[in-house]
């Protein structure tokens, strides 16, 4: 088993990171939030010569799953999460693309939901599956313990939170995951976030102006 690596290809005009798990020794990767610009996704995976085993779901918004069904059709693969909360989300990606002006995006189903506490893998490498509401109602995260490495999607960025304006958000729901789910995998543990450059929890902890309000409480 090689060290997990990640690749990441900036999708639609929300610059969402479509990001590749991989291990290149094996060859075999997960695409994590195809939002669209499938082409893209599609060049960087025939040009790395990657085997991809699955596409994982962080949440039902479109810059983050309105591309996963053609994915999903050009690569015969399975769509793993987000949790089912986002239901409502999945099924109206159309309609949310249609008012935002992008085309090609479609509704989409997963072959399996997520909850807390799951489990997903591709070759040895496992994620621990944390349900983190607040952005999103049905937000999951994936957790690689081994590598203290997380995908975090659009709960934790470099200096900022998710945005929870957008429906189904809840700003407090959204702390107490960061709190609750987040906080507690460790200072060391590095991230991938949906938008912009990464970062570590710890740096988040002691630095983002929006965790003050979880520091202080």
């Amino acid at each position: 088993m090689g060290m997990l690596q990640a690749g990441i290809i900036p999708v639609t005009p929300f610059q969402q990171n479509c990001t590749v798990f991989f291990d290149p020794d094996t060859g075999e990767g997960v695409v994590v939030d195809p939002g669209g610009d499938v082409p893209l996704i599609l060049q960087a995976v025939e040009k790395s010569g990657l085997t991809i085993k699955e596409i994982w779901l962080t949440h039902g918004h479109l810059d983050h799953a309105g591309g996963a069904k053609e994915l999903k059709e050009a690569l015969g693969v399975d769509i793993i999460g987000p949790h089912q909360d986002d239901l409502p989300l999945l099924q109206r990606i159309e309609a949310q693309a249609a008012n935002y002006g992008i085309s090609g995006l479609r509704n989409v189903l997963p072959d399996r939901w997520l909850k807390d506490g799951d489990r997903v893998s591709f070759g040895a490498h496992e994620f621990e599956v944390y349900h983190t509401p607040g952005h999103a109602p049905g937000h999951v995260i994936y957790f690689n313990r081994a590598q203290n490495f997380a995908h975090l999607g659009d709960v934790l960025f470099n200096g900022s939170i998710g945005r929870t304006d957008l429906p189904g958000g809840n700003h407090q729901q959204l702390l107490d995951s960061i709190r609750d789910k987040v906080l507690p995998l460790g200072d060391e543990v590095g991230f991938i976030c949906g938008h912009g450059p990464g970062s570590r929890i710890g740096d988040e902890r002691r630095s983002n102006p929006f965790l003050q309000e979880i520091r202080n409480a």
